[in-house]
């Protein structure tokens, strides 16, 4: 089969993106997510009378072992569908990722499976996300001082 043939077939067959309906959706998702992590915050600081930078962590931690557990049991990805990025760019995407990667290699063992495999996904984020803050401190010290 030729390539213009193949593409052509593969064309046909590819399912239609609805990219506004998508973004919608995940901004809506995401809005809710950031409503349910601020309840959780004030409800942390309320019921157990933690400061709002300890009430933070602790929901950080929350919503890391829900979206570890919900990966685990196997219905993040269904949530993820529905949810579409809403659900996959705060910090329990990040979780989804690293906990898949361990589930993908466990059988390997605990060395060579999960712990050379776990931030197969994430390496890159976090490499990124530590370069990025070194570059826009370094631009916050030489232009705003230090403070």
């Amino acid at each position: 089969m030729r390539n213009t043939k193949y593409e052509r077939v593969a064309d046909f067959h590819k399912p239609e993106e609805k990219r506004g309906k998508n973004a919608v959706i995940a901004f809506l998702s995401g809005g809710v997510m950031g409503l349910l992590a601020e309840g959780v915050i004030e409800l942390l600081c309320y019921q157990f009378h933690m400061s709002r930078s300890d009430a933070t962590s602790f929901m950080i931690v929350i919503f890391i072992f829900i979206g570890s557990l919900s990966t685990a049991l196997g219905f993040f990805d269904k949530l993820a569908n529905i949810f579409k990025c809403g659900i996959l760019i705060p910090i329990t995407g990040f979780a989804h990722s690293m906990t898949s990667a361990a589930l993908d290699y466990k059988k390997e063992g605990p060395i060579y499976g999960i712990g050379a495999n776990i931030f197969k996904l994430t390496g890159s984020v976090i490499l990124y996300g530590v370069v990025a803050a070194w570059f826009f401190g370094m631009i916050r010290y030489f232009i705003g001082g230090a403070t």
